[in-house]
């Protein structure tokens, strides 16, 4: 009886620490867990995918973008006080910020009687940008719609920033150094926002544009893109810049 009493108790001192952890772990199954509020990570592997890469590129053009906004709303106010002066990126009469500040191209943008300088609304966009690609760096999870109208703001910005490049060669005819750097600046962030809308955002949800980023069509693109637009301006005016 002594033995079957001891072997009793000790079967139950063996099952008791079994059942406790079987409660605590039931315990904690039943509390609900919070959610992170980080976003899931990156479609593709590697690192040019992640959203570290693709909004810290996004994040440095979109600073450069706007450091040149206030340079050109700088000139803007300078030409306006002084009309007969130069300019400091007045350099010959291709190379003219005045020439181009001085067209109605650059206050496309009116209100009654008044007319505002493009580099006031471009400084404006590019702080909305910045705080974009930061929201990104610290994966802060965004809903869809707004990733969606953030690709299409990048895009209305683009399309402007040609649409001004095409007016400035072939009807000014003259071009502004800042606003050269403001159209590049802005070509490559708009490249940055579209990788990190596809491989991060998940938008579209299709695998046609994750495989133009798998294969690096992306860099590519970037490169014809921007031999293209320098192609333009030497062709055209490479003569009298250099």
């Amino acid at each position: 009886m002594k033995n079957m009493t001891s072997q009793r108790s000790a079967a139950v001192a063996r099952t008791e620490p079994q059942d406790v952890g079987h409660d605590t772990d039931l315990h904690r199954s039943a509390v609900p867990q919070p959610q992170t509020p980080f976003r899931t990570p990156s479609r593709l592997p590697g690192l040019l995918h992640t959203s570290t890469w693709t909004y810290a590129v996004m994040l440095v053009f979109s600073g450069i973008a706007l450091l040149v906004s206030f340079i050109l709303s700088a000139e803007t106010l300078e030409l306006a006080r002084h009309p007969k002066q130069l300019l400091s990126c007045d350099i010959n009469s291709v190379l003219s910020c005045s020439a181009v500040a001085q067209s109605w191209q650059a206050e496309i943008i009116k209100f009654g009687t008044l007319s505002y300088p493009n580099a006031f609304f471009g400084i404006a966009a590019e702080s909305v940008f910045i705080v974009i690609a930061v929201l990104g760096l610290v994966q802060i999870r965004v809903p869809r719609w707004f990733a969606t109208l953030t690709w299409f703001g990048g895009l209305l910005a683009l399309l402007y920033a040609y649409w001004l490049f095409t007016q400035s060669v072939f009807v000014i005819r003259a071009l502004c150094p800042w606003c050269l750097v403001l159209m590049f600046s802005t070509t490559f962030q708009f490249m940055a926002l579209s990788h990190a809308t596809v491989t991060v955002q998940d938008i579209p949800h299709k695998s046609g544009p994750l495989s133009y980023y798998r294969l690096h069509y992306d860099l590519m693109v970037d490169v014809v893109v921007f031999v293209v637009l320098a192609g333009i301006i030497l062709v055209k005016d490479g003569a009298a810049i250099f």
